[in-house]
């Protein structure tokens, strides 16, 4: 292995004996076997599935739909870049097809799984936009609710009450997930409507009035999300997959 080079440096070779003691040195050496070994499953993969073709005509007009996007249309300029970027034409290409193929062995992996996922994901994918707010003592949060109730004005009492630091944009606190709620939170808010006040509820040592904005209730219509639960499903599959390997590093 020592007459091995992987790659030179002036000049002068670094064997694929001594690339290993520096990866090793660095804290680097798992990141790049376990890419290594990431790659080699996928290729695998897809030379066991034949059904994953991906047309030339698909990854040539990717291309070119990303050369006009970056000003690359001059193919002198392409050249350029490709020098520029460690690679050629040919290479190019193939990263770019296999990328396609990537995208259907994800759908091909995660289809049957995918809805039933979903459902068990849902609970922290759904969000609610709520205004909050927090005071030390139930006294107070339940004198504000009365103020409410007879029409005061949620977000006046918010930047003069709440102790927290949305105070400052009337309590507003944006999407939450319900996943990740206190349980008597979400259960509170759960049989609201929106414009409803929850509480006083008590959270630690602190008591909450909380108002519901709107419910945004999460849908694999949603194609960034369903495209978001795919790559955690396929992250799953692949590190099942490497875990049955049994791996061999080939040096002293």
């Amino acid at each position: 292995m020592d007459s091995l080079s992987l790659l030179t440096v002036d000049e002068q070779p670094i064997s694929i004996k001594q690339a290993v003691k520096y990866l090793q040195a660095s804290g680097k050496l798992g990141q790049f076997i376990g890419e290594i070994i990431r790659q080699y499953v996928i290729e695998q993969e897809l030379q066991r599935r034949e059904d994953i073709v991906i047309s030339p005509a698909i990854s040539e007009q990717s291309i070119i739909d990303f050369r006009i996007k970056n000003q690359l249309t001059d193919p002198q300029r392409f050249q350029e870049w490709l020098r520029d970027n460690g690679t050629d034409y040919t290479t190019f290409h193939s990263t770019v097809t296999l990328g396609f193929k990537l995208e259907k062995l994800k759908e091909a992996i995660t289809e049957s799984k995918l809805q039933e996922y979903f459902i068990e994901r849902k609970i922290y994918l759904d969000r609610v936009v709520v205004s909050r707010i927090i005071v030390r003592n139930r006294e107070l949060a339940e004198e504000l609710q009365a103020q409410i109730e007879e029409g005061s004005s949620f977000e006046q009492l918010a930047r003069e009450y709440s102790i927290t630091d949305d105070r400052i944009v009337n309590g507003m606190m944006g999407p939450v997930s319900r996943g990740t709620m206190p349980d008597k939170l979400r259960a509170a808010i759960d049989i609201v409507h929106p414009g409803d006040l929850v509480g006083p509820i008590q959270l630690e040592e602190c008591y909450g009035l909380f108002r519901v904005e709107q419910f945004l209730s999460a849908s694999l219509e949603d194609t960034q999300l369903k495209q978001a639960l795919q790559n955690e499903l396929f992250e799953k599959w692949l590190a099942e997959k490497i875990q049955k390997l049994t791996v061999k590093l080939q040096a002293n």
